[in-house]
This record gives structure tokens, C-alpha cells and sequence, in this order.
């Protein structure tokens, strides 16, 4: 086994990997950029290495530096992760010109099955069903817009050395396939350092479902279940789950023994995923085979008890697997979200900034993972549910504008799949996340829809149900009462407190009023409170009750109470006349007020919001990669006119009205911050 490896990755993952070489007694290095410095996996590590500026393309990416931090080290083995080098057939040849294992498959089925367009000839050859498409080089935006039409809309354009969404793009027509041709070569160059792309049939309607394999150097591959990804935005995962629950017995063997066979057929070891499409009568079509860790490896490992990373090193180290295809099982549930650095009320635009308060929920053992020994450094094992937190950021850390906006992973696992959505509900209102714009509350709605929690969604989801972008979730009204009266329960506690009274109990009911009006979400709610030592019973105009349970206490940002037994985390936060709450990705200033104050708040005008209907603002901290009009030109709705670059996308500004370009206030180059004005408007 080997003594030291080296992680050539950054962030959560490598992280991630740190913890299992560390169980098992093998020595960490990792390597870091510039804007890297401080970050987590530099500080987990048990050595650290400087490899260049903070710009992947001269750090991350770059092999010769990556080899040079192995000739300081002496590590014997490399991890790559995923995303970077991890699928480089260079960086795989270098290494094994310079005797140090790969932690990933062999270079020839990096070669084989990491091109996009290289895959999809082998799979036809091994008559796998493929979606259809042109597997050749496209030179220009014409000619991918003439193979398109022939292809019949819609297409997929994809960066054959593609991954995790970067440069791939739909386009319904010739003209969005000649702008999403450029669009995807230029996010292939810089994520990839190769902008070869390739178009294909964009199949409607589908379910985005992928096989884990696993193989070893003595001729055992497995398949380890499925994992359903069909929650994306921009073609980049944003929830996935294991099992499926779209999937019946016979399609799932019939995929894992596809996707076996292919594995077998480019002499595949180490892990690897087989991806999918899948309509609605359970016909699958292979995509594609990425060949290395996939980013959302915790939830197949929490229903099968593997730790995958622990297999990869065990396979690069010459071991052979332990398990046989018989003894790989499916229990319970498991559910990661993808928390990012991007603002879900700016249409899920990248945010950049410091971290103010990062509390993620506490880590609870539970499953399979838990019964094998195989848990992360979490707690005791309840044979219940399980939380899980995959990240590589800190309280007090910077989400920098060069890399990936992944925050972290919060995964969940329940002996079944509403156990394991309940557990996720309660883990995303626990998560304490400020400094930065977030999707924490489209991930607490998503839990809650009805289209996810029966299980019957498309890759097309978020486009379909949330065609204008996420504004929030209104609370329906049996929740907001519960809200309404927790508030109440708060607010009573937080007026003892302002009455600096010291003394018995009763003295400072006296002293507190029992009827509160509640103004939440456009609604006054009236009720009343009658408390003790235990707690107290909120009674309402209706007559219905609540009883309120927590030992909260002014100043906490986090209240966990107990509503006529089930549980209600709120984030408290600061807000005039109240508070600002929120629960399941609804964001509400809740205000408590007495009788009379609520007569009075009735006669406060409303402040009027600014109007910016003639400017042109930059959403996210980002590049002005170009501009695609100047002063005096006349635009249409929907015209391109800024390209903004952030975090490895390219985001295309458009034109909201018809109008006239007066002023033209940022130029190509120029680094802007939220709500810059890039150009004004007659």
C-alpha cells in the first residue's frame, strides 16, 4: 500500500480524499494556487505545495507543475479528483513515465472512453444504444449550424473533453447554435484546455440516470446501482439521489450489465460512471463514460456501504476487489444537494466574497456506510438517518471568482426515499450560510415540490417549474400559522429580555401582553399567548392552537422549535419592527406587534423601489469578456449585449425592451462587482 499521495485537486474533493487516505494511514499532499493559500484542504493536508497563480490554466491544470510537487514530496500515487487533470491522458502518461501510480483508470481508456466523440464510436461498435449525432470535428459556428439542421432541433452542443457542464449548450435554432458553438468552445478551452466540440440529438423529456462501476487490474468489474440526476440547471447536477426511483429491477441490471460490458471492452479499472438518458418507457441511451471519481459518489456510497475512494487507491495499489457483483446492495436512501456560491433570486448567478458564518448541520453516522466502518470522521451510529457534509470551505473563508462555486455536498440517508427527503428538509434549514448569495433556498423548495417528491421529474424540471427564475417560496397557510405563532413564542421571550426584569415568573407576564398581532407574508394574524415554565400555547382568531416548545434565546441565529410536536428550524436574523425568518426556502420579514402598533403599521406608506428599467447591471462579480454593442446602437428584446464571465461560465447579458445605447460605461477586460452599470439606455 502506498505511504503518501498527492491530491491534484482543490476544494471539497480534495477534502474528500484527505479523509480516507487518512483512515487509512497514508500520508496526504496538497497542492494549492495563489487564491488557494488558506484554504481547507491546504490546511488537512499533511504537506502543502505552492504550484502558481490563482488561475487554473497556470496552476491546477498545468502537468509540469504538478510533477515538479511530486519530485519535492516523494508521493507515490496521485488522486486527481474530478474536473482539472483527472481526465488528461498526458498527465496519465507523465506519471508513469516518472514510476508514480495513477489513482484512475489506465491511459488508454482515458483516451478511449474520456473523448466524448471517441466513446460514442466504441459504444456504436459495441452496439450500445447511443443518442444520435456528429461524432467529427466541427470547424466553425456554420457548420455547426448546418449539421444541426440536419440533425433536427434540438441539439446538445458538448465539449468533447467535457464535464460537470462546462461548455454545453441547447440550441433550438441555427442562430442559438452558432452562438452556443462559440459559447462552448471557449468555456472548453479555458476549463479543458481543448475546445473540440461535438453535437448531438437533445433528447425531450429525459431522465439524466447513471451506472457506478468498478473495476480492478484482475479482470473483476461491478456495478454498483444507479444514481438519478435529472435535477439540473444549465446542464450542471444540482440534486441527485440513489436509488432511482424511476427504475425498476430489470432496466437497472440490464444498464449495469451495459455498462460493465463497456468498461470491459476499453479495459477499465478503478471507478468509473456510465451515463444515461432515459425516456419515459425506460429506454436508455449511453452519453457518455467519465473516467474518474463523479462528483455525487457519497450517495451511491451511502446505500451500498463502499467507500469509493478507499477502492480507487486499493485498486491503483494492485489490490484485487473484495466483493463480487452478488454481494453489491441497495439499502435505503440517499439525497445530496449541491450547495453553491450562486444567487437563486439573481438567476442563479455565481457569487464571490467572504464567508461570514459557515455552520453546516452536525454529521450523523447512520446506513451502510455506518455498519461497515467506513464513516468519515462523523458520529455514532443511529440506524436511523444519516447527514453527511462534503466541503472545503471554512467560517471566515473567501468563495474566489477562479474556480468551480461549489460550496459543499449535504447528503442525507433514510431506510427509504421520504425519510431521506425529510432528513435533507431539516439538514438544508440547519445549514447556517452568510457572507455570500446562495441556493439554499431553491434546494429547501425543490424538497418540497410535489413534481420531485413523487419522484416524476425530467432533466427539464427547473426550466418547467421555475420558468421565471426562483423568487421564493410563499409559505402555504397551514405552515405560515406555525411560523406565525413560533414568532409569537419568540417574540415574548425577546420582550422579557427588553424589560430587564429580574424576579418570579408572573411578574413578568404583568409586565408582557398576552395578544400580539403577527404580520407575515401580507397577512395580519392575530392571536394570543399563554405561556409556562414549559412553554407556551398560542391560540388563534379561528380557535386553533399551538403549543411551542425551544429554548431559543435572543441573538441566536439559529431556532430550533418544537410546533405541536414536529419539528421548526427558523434562521433569525434582524429586520425593523421584527424579525427576519426562514424556513424551507421562504425568506419573510415577520413583524409582532401589539393591538395598537398593528393599527398604527396599517398607516406606514411603502417605500418605493428604485427603478433601473434603463440600465443594464452587472448580476455577478465577474470578466467583461465582450461587448457586443456600443454607444448609439438600436437593440431588440433578447439581443446579446454583454458577455460576463465567472467562475469557468460564460453568462450572455440580453436586451430586456427595445431601446437605444447611450452610454457605454465598462470596457472588454474590466472586472466588475454586483450592480455595476455596464450601460445606460435612452
Amino acid at each position: 500500500m502506498f505511504k503518501k499521495i498527492l491530491i491534484a485537486n482543490r476544494g471539497e474533493i480534495a477534502c474528500r480524499v484527505i479523509k480516507t487516505a487518512r483512515r487509512m494511514g497514508i500520508a496526504t499532499v496538497a497542492v494549492y494556487s495563489d487564491a488557494d493559500r488558506n484554504a481547507l484542504h491546504v490546511r488537512m493536508a499533511d504537506e502543502a505545495v505552492h504550484i502558481g497563480p490563482a488561475q487554473a490554466n497556470q496552476s491546477y491544470i498545468v502537468i509540469d507543475k504538478i510533477m515538479e510537487a511530486l519530485r519535492q514530496t516523494g508521493a507515490e500515487a496521485v488522486h486527481p479528483g474530478y474536473g482539472f487533470l483527472s481526465e488528461n491522458p498526458k498527465f496519465a502518461e507523465a506519471l508513469a513515465k516518472a514510476g508514480v501510480a495513477f489513482i484512475g483508470p489506465p491511459q488508454n481508456a482515458i483516451e478511449a472512453m474520456g473523448d466524448k466523440i471517441t466513446s460514442k464510436k466504441l459504444a456504436q461498435e459495441a452496439n450500445v444504444s447511443t443518442v444520435p449525432g456528429h461524432m467529427g470535428l466541427i470547424e466553425d459556428a456554420d457548420e455547426a449550424a448546418k449539421i444541426a439542421s440536419e440533425i433536427g432541433y434540438p441539439v446538445m452542443i458538448k465539449a468533447s473533453a467535457g464535464g460537470g457542464g462546462k461548455g454545453m449548450r441547447i440550441a433550438w435554432d441555427n442562430d442559438e447554435a452558432r452562438e452556443g458553438f462559440q459559447s462552448s468552445k471557449n468555456e472548453a478551452a479555458n476549463s479543458f484546455g481543448d475546445d473540440r466540440i461535438f453535437i448531438e440529438k437533445f433528447v425531450t423529456q429525459p431522465r439524466h440516470i447513471e451506472i457506478q462501476v468498478l473495476a480492478d487490474q484482475h479482470g473483476t468489474c461491478l456495478y454498483l446501482g444507479e444514481r438519478e440526476c435529472s435535477i439540473q440547471r444549465r446542464n450542471q447536477k444540482v440534486i441527485e439521489e440513489a436509488p432511482s426511483p424511476f427504475l425498476d429491477e430489470a432496466t437497472r441490471k440490464a444498464m449495469g450489465e451495459q455498462s460493465v460490458a463497456l468498461a470491459q471492452a476499453v479495459g477499465y479499472t478503478s471507478a468509473g460512471t456510465v451515463e444515461f438518458i432515459v425516456d419515459g418507457d425506460r429506454n436508455f441511451y449511453f452519453l457518455e463514460m467519465n473516467t474518474r471519481l463523479q462528483v455525487e459518489h457519497p450517495v451511491t456510497e451511502l446505500i451500498t456501504g463502499v467507500d469509493l475512494v478507499e477502492q480507487m487507491i486499493r485498486v491503483a495499489a494492485g489490490e484485487k476487489l473484495a466483493l463480487a457483483q452478488d454481494d453489491v446492495t441497495l439499502t435505503g436512501w440517499a439525497m445530496e444537494s449541491r450547495l453553491y456560491a450562486e444567487d437563486p433570486y439573481r438567476g442563479f448567478l455565481p457569487s464571490i466574497g467572504r464567508l461570514t458564518r459557515y455552520r453546516p448541520p452536525s454529521e450523523v453516522a447512520a446506513g451502510p456506510l455506518a455498519e461497515n466502518g467506513k464513516w468519515h470522521e462523523t458520529g455514532a451510529h443511529t440506524g436511523e438517518t444519516a447527514v453527511r457534509n462534503d466541503t472545503g470551505v471554512y467560517e471566515g473563508g473567501e468563495i474566489s471568482m477562479y474556480y468551480d462555486p461549489m460550496i459543499a455536498k449535504l447528503c442525507t440517508w433514510g431506510p427509504d426515499r421520504d425519510t431521506a427527503i425529510e432528513g435533507m428538509r431539516l439538514a438544508l434549514d440547519r445549514f447556517e450560510l452568510e457572507g455570500i448569495g446562495h441556493n439554499l433556498p431553491f434546494l429547501s423548495a425543490v424538497m418540497d415540490h410535489p413534481k420531485f417528491t413523487s419522484g416524476n421529474m425530467t432533466t427539464a424540471f427547473i426550466e418547467e417549474e421555475y420558468p421565471d427564475g426562483f423568487e421564493g417560496v410563499t409559505l402555504p397557510d397551514a405552515d405560515l400559522t406555525r411560523v406565525a405563532a413560533a414568532a409569537a413564542a419568540m417574540n415574548r421571550v425577546a420582550e422579557i429580555r427588553r424589560t430587564r426584569i429580574s424576579g418570579r415568573m408572573d411578574n413578568h407576564e404583568r409586565r408582557v401582553g398576552s395578544e400580539w398581532v403577527v404580520v407575515v407574508q401580507g397577512q395580519e394574524i392575530p392571536l394570543t399567548i399563554d405561556a409556562d415554565r414549559e412553554g407556551a400555547t398560542v391560540r388563534l382568531e379561528n380557535g386553533a392552537t399551538h403549543r411551542i416548545t425551544s429554548d431559543w434565546m435572543p441573538g441566536q441565529p439559529l431556532a430550533v422549535l418544537d410546533v405541536d410536536g414536529t419539528p421548526l428550524v427558523l434562521k433569525v436574523g434582524r429586520a425593523t419592527g421584527g424579525y427576519r425568518l426562514r424556513t424551507r426556502g421562504a425568506d419573510m420579514v415577520v413583524r409582532v406587534f401589539s393591538p395598537r402598533q398593528a393599527e398604527l403599521a396599517r398607516l406606514m406608506l411603502e417605500k418605493e423601489e428604485a427603478d433601473t428599467s434603463k440600465l443594464l447591471l452587472c448580476p455577478m462579480p465577474g470578466l467583461v469578456v465582450k461587448l457586443h454593442v456600443s454607444e448609439g446602437d438600436e437593440v431588440q428584446q433578447g439581443q446579446p449585449l454583454c458577455t460576463i464571465e465567472a467562475m469557468k461560465m460564460e453568462n450572455i447579458l440580453r436586451a430586456e425592451r427595445k431601446g437605444i445605447v447611450s452610454v457605454v460605461n465598462a470596457g472588454e477586460g474590466d472586472s466588475l462587482a454586483v450592480d455595476e452599470v455596464i450601460m445606460e439606455f435612452e
